[in-house]
């Protein structure tokens, strides 16, 4: 029989998680702490809760025939928080980023008894995108050199948050570091308040939909992966195994669905979370940002190693043992229940600049739908023909020539070449590059569009 308990923020003393349970317990509880306005925690999360994929896969057999469970979700704005209600025993679940990965290992480490472990992966992008640094869109800085003694803002704990840090140490810059929530950061980044802000997915898309925002510095630029996962205290995990089990089956589930139909899903989970499917799409359609994949890869163990150091470096984190902390016992054994070869699509690895050569380009037509292109010529002429009729667009996609992430079309950097070819790019400094070495010129997507026109 599964029960649920009310949703939200305020568990408070009702969630006395599985600590004390014995193992003949009748009710299991199981906290999930997630991020409904982070992309890269939906599988882990709000899709899992809104289509109930951990009651389909909960044991309900041998000792686990008479259990009632009592199943809760509570969402936070970033990671570090889930940490802190997992440490007092009110969650024994968590969904989270890279660097607050590592502190949750870490912090739960530096007790006498209490640990976690780090289970399975939701998604990554192996060029480290997602995590970005946005100034107001009318602002006068363009690169990470111009933050000097500058204003910068960021959820401190977070996992742009981390990539703030190690982009200050690459490039050897200080600014004036202040701690706000993303809400917050993007309300100040909208009103001109701030210089610039750091955040995680989606927000920085989200300002640049909405007009609000600008990139200049990009998590790809950082040089390594960007990765989400699951962390589960290891009282559950050693009291109830196959709890964890099909967890991680439902995580499964949930990257299964959304691969299946982007359209569909960004639909509804732009209803679930508020997010506008059309940032949405860039992270969840082909090509987009954020490649759904649980299992555990070599890469992503040392990914999160260089990001402890980088924490290290910062007086910001104790000590982690990862051979302790990361384990595949769990995801290994759900893979075999679900009979998929665990090992295979652990050696899988997508890189956007390979997987994304050659993809259309996209525009998302209010009526119509989502539109493809092969060439920009043509994808230039179809919105030009569109504007024309009246018609209104959401949206228009390209790929960066240099990482072939996917980008906006309207706040990519276009390049038009002596014989009127064009190339999009997501840095300008790789725009300008680029254009020197075919006496070309970067232009604006408006520029562009107006090429085509006639």
């Amino acid at each position: 029989m599964l029960r649920h308990v009310t949703q939200g923020l305020a568990l408070g003393a009702l969630l006395a998680v599985t600590a004390a349970a014995p193992a003949q317990a009748k009710t299991i509880k199981v906290a999930i702490g997630h991020q409904s306005m982070c992309t890269d925690t939906y599988t882990a999360g709000i899709v899992v809760k809104e289509l109930k994929l951990l009651e389909k896969h909960l044991p309900k057999t041998g000792k686990y025939k008479d259990v009632d469970y009592d199943i809760s979700w509570a969402d936070y704005s970033s990671g570090g928080p889930i940490t802190n209600q997992m440490m007092a025993n009110k969650l024994n679940i968590g969904v989270m980023g890279d660097y607050p990965l590592i502190v949750n290992g870490a912090k739960f480490q530096a007790t006498d008894s209490l640990r976690t472990y780090y289970v399975a992966g939701t998604g990554y992008n192996l060029k480290g995108s997602g995590n970005a640094i946005v100034v107001p869109v009318k602002s006068d800085l363009y690169k990470i050199g111009d933050l000097e003694g500058k204003e910068v803002s960021t959820p401190v704990g977070s996992a742009a948050w981390g990539m703030l840090l190690k982009a200050a140490q690459d490039n050897n810059i200080k600014f004036q570091l202040k701690n706000q929530s993303p809400a917050v950061g993007a309300a100040n980044i909208a009103a001109g308040k701030i210089d610039a802000h750091s955040d995680f997915c989606p927000w920085s898309e989200i300002m640049e939909f909405r007009g609000t925002g600008r990139k200049i510095y990009d998590g790809s630029e950082a040089g390594v992966p960007y990765l989400h996962g699951v962390v589960v205290r290891k009282d559950l995990a050693d009291d109830y195994p196959e709890v964890v089990q099909a967890f991680i089956k439902a995580v499964y589930d949930a990257g299964k669905w959304i691969k299946e139909d982007p359209i569909r899903a960004t639909d509804l989970m732009e209803k679930w979370t508020g997010v506008e499917k059309e940032v949405l799409y860039i992270y969840f359609s082909k090509g987009g940002h954020l490649s759904l994949d649980p299992t555990i890869k070599p890469a992503w163990t040392e990914a999160l190693k260089f990001d402890h150091t980088v924490l290290v470096k910062e007086k910001a984190i104790p000590p982690l043992d990862f051979g302790d902390w990361i384990t595949e016992k769990y995801i290994r054994a759900a893979y075999k229940d679900m009979g998929v070869d665990y090992d295979k699509d652990k050696a899988a690895v997508v890189d956007p600049v390979e997987a994304n050569a050659g993809l259309p380009n996209e525009i998302w037509h209010a009526r119509d739908g989502i539109k493809a292109y092969a060439t920009l010529p043509e994808f230039l002429g179809a919105i030009a023909k569109f504007r024309a009729t009246g018609a209104k667009i959401n949206s228009t996609y390209v790929y960066d020539k240099e990482t072939g992430l996917k980008l906006f079309g309207k706040t990519a950097f276009w390049v038009v070449t002596p014989k009127g070819e064009f190339a999009t790019f997501l840095r300008r400094g790789e725009a300008e590059k680029y254009a020197g070495t075919i006496d070309g010129k970067v232009i604006t997507f408006e520029d562009a569009i107006g090429m085509k026109s006639s």
